[in-house]
């Protein structure tokens, strides 16, 4: 069994990655107080909302929606190709967001969604403001910090500010508990919540990845100037280290202590950190632990007539292929091979985004949110109600196009004939 797939000279990873834009552009794209927005967090092939899902009737910048992320990727892809309209929808993404009350004046604290249907903000993806998780508020901050180093001076400036506000939130009002990490979910006021999203005892209150990014945003304002705080980011590099890696379920709704996402995301907050920091264990933690880790998730042959080999299966609970995780990994393995140069690194990076592209359906480009080989999910949400196979619902700005990420940093480092020979 291989893991590795070859080049497809038909159809190249940009081709991929610009699909997936044409699907968000196409189909998408709605507005909201005179700025762009995504009509929902969960559509079919067609763009229509599954206003029956959770995600459905949201949209914003939390886990599932995604709009920073998305708006900073699409900004890349914008300036590769020069396109001024792409370019446009991805500010107004992010004006969005700053501008449309999803940050908090004064406080710093960070709505993750808009209710599309009741036209209110909630914290959650149930639709609630009895909880939150400050992990991916603090991932939206760092999205925010990371798209302003390419923004004109005026909106980068409030994206740093709404970045710090962020942090300074969580550091003032979420305790760390007694391992020395952050919970899972929290309250409005910052006290720990301890309950799953669907009600009852979170096993992974205490060990949820989640946490790294407020570990990952820290350490970069730290790495902007902010050398108050070196000391918490070793203080939590420490915890994390000491509990052998906390590998919990980033994902809001599913419940594993390994998740295959949780790696690749610990692989780049711990990279990050070992350098700022100047510590070789914990590099090496991230080398040994994290990346390798990756290693029990890849699928080296397809499975039941599905085309699965190349990608990583989430977690033991829930086999499903999902596509943004498989994207995060293939930045971790690029940002790995840049660190390095092991060819390696580069062949699991490239092989993840070649398995990525061969799951486009229809006229538009839809990405299929994730691969169900062994119908976790379910046949009737299967593209063509095949009994194994694609979902046919995915998240615009997450599954659909987190693949962009590493495919524009892979070009940044690759010719497109060198790509083809990897």
């Amino acid at each position: 069994m291989s893991f590795y797939l070859p080049h497809n000279p038909a159809y190249s990873l940009m081709d991929s990655v610009r699909d997936s834009a044409r699907f968000v552009t196409a189909r998408c794209i709605s507005s909201y107080a005179g700025h762009a927005c995504c009509t929902s967090s969960f559509v079919n092939p067609q763009g229509e909302v599954m206003h029956w899902h959770d995600f459905g009737d949201l949209e914003g910048p939390g886990w599932a929606a995604n709009a920073v992320g998305g708006a900073h990727e699409l900004l890349h892809l914008a300036l590769r190709d020069a396109n001024p309209a792409l370019e446009s929808l991805a500010f107004s993404l992010l004006d969005h967001v700053l501008d449309d009350g999803f940050v908090e004046p004064g406080t710093g604290l960070i709505w993750g969604y808009r209710d599309v249907a009741q036209e209110r903000l909630c914290h959650n993806f149930k639709h609630g403001v009895e909880w939150l998780c400050p992990g991916s508020m603090a991932k939206v901050g760092f999205q925010l910090l990371d798209s302003a180093t390419h923004l004109e001076p005026l909106r980068a400036s409030r994206m740093w500010r709404a970045a710090r506000g962020c942090l300074d939130w969580i550091r003032e009002r979420v305790p760390l508990l007694e391992h020395g990490w952050y919970p899972r979910r929290c309250r409005p006021d910052g006290t720990p919540y301890d309950q799953a999203a669907e009600g009852g005892s979170d096993p992974f209150f205490g060990g949820s990845a989640d946490g790294l990014f407020i570990l990952l945003l820290m350490a970069e304002l730290a790495a902007a100037g902010d050398t108050q705080l070196l000391r918490s980011v070793s203080d939590l590099c420490d915890a994390f280290l000491r509990s052998g890696g906390i590998f919990g379920s980033i994902n809001h709704d599913t419940y594993d202590a390994h998740e295959n996402v949780a790696y690749a995301v610990a692989f780049r907050t711990l990279l990050r950190c070992g350098r700022i920091l100047d510590r070789a264990d914990i590099t090496r933690f991230a080398y040994d632990v994290c990346l390798q880790g990756l290693d029990r998730y890849k699928l080296g042959q397809d499975r039941n007539g599905v085309l699965t080999q190349g990608l990583l299966y989430m977690e033991d609970s829930w086999d499903t292929c999902y596509l943004w995780e498989s994207a995060e990994a293939s930045v971790a393995y690029l940002e790995a091979y840049q660190d390095r140069g092991e060819e390696a690194h580069l062949r699991d990076a490239v092989t993840l985004l070649r398995a990525c592209a061969r799951h486009h359906h229809g006229d538009e480009g839809f990405l299929t949110e994730g691969v169900d080989w062994n119908n976790h999910v379910g046949q009737q949400h299967h593209i063509d109600g095949a009994e194994f196979g694609d979902i046919q619902y995915t998240e615009p700005l997450l599954n659909n196009l987190h693949i962009a990420e590493p495919t524009l940093l892979l070009y940044q480092l690759l010719s497109e004939e060198e790509i083809a020979g990897v």
